[in-house]
């Protein structure tokens, strides 16, 4: 199990929190790959922390589908199929947009111009084929309204489903296109005009059309596993 050895985590976060932190980014980006076993005393040694945390963080990842663990055999991180695709995105989806109808009656015009700027630095990474960086700038985007109405129990559940379209992402899954800076632009526009039932319809719509994107590539060849 070769772990890096030049890598930085945030100093002020709990041994515990450093862990699931840096292991999950690890699983995400395929450093560590799938079916891959996980010694937890080496990555104890590796990040610097007991084997407490190591393991407190193993269950978490474990309860958020990241590992799978086998008492008294042992832990390894779960496998990737490309159509889990189907699984993650439609409750994504219904999560963004529930969470888009709660914030239309409360988003600042403040807020809606820093969500345009983003859609703007979306726009180009992805005109210039930077897709990580337009990943994570939709991904941003669409966190900036889950921020916006302040809900813990929304918020937990798009962070782990987002988690794993990250690591689809890294397999080939996900495909961003231009449509998604109109639909973005779409949601503003509704966003501005206080009308929670499109804002919302968008935004589901937004999230999900990637399913079909990846369908119609994998027909094409575009697609490999």
């Amino acid at each position: 199990m070769p772990i890096p050895a030049n890598f930085s985590t945030p100093i002020r976060m709990s041994a515990k929190k450093r862990a699931f932190s840096q292991i999950l980014e690890w699983i995400i980006d395929g450093t560590l790959h799938p079916k891959e076993r996980l010694n937890d005393a080496e990555l104890a040694r590796s990040l610097g922390v007991s084997r407490t945390p190591i393991r407190e963080a193993l269950q978490l990842l474990s309860f958020q589908g990241f590992v799978e663990m086998y008492p008294g055999v042992g832990t390894q991180v779960t496998s990737v199929n490309q159509e889990d695709i189907s699984k993650i995105l439609p409750p994504l989806g219904v999560l963004q947009a529930l969470a888009t109808e709660l914030a239309t009656p409360i988003i600042s015009k403040e807020q809606i111009e820093s969500l345009r700027e983003l859609n703007n630095q979306f726009a180009e990474a992805v005109k210039t084929g930077e897709s990580y960086m337009a990943l994570k700038l939709d991904e941003e985007f669409h966190q900036s309204i889950v921020d916006v109405i302040d809900n813990s129990y929304i918020s937990s559940t798009v962070s782990t489903l987002q988690s794993h379209v990250r690591r689809l992402y890294f397999h080939n899954s996900i495909i961003l296109t231009p449509k998604s800076i109109e639909e973005h632009e779409a949601i503003l526009k509704a966003l501005e005009e206080k009308n929670k039932e499109e804002a919302a319809r968008i935004a589901r719509i937004n999230v999900v059309h990637a399913i079909d994107i990846f369908y119609a590539e994998q027909e094409n060849g575009k697609i490999k596993d």
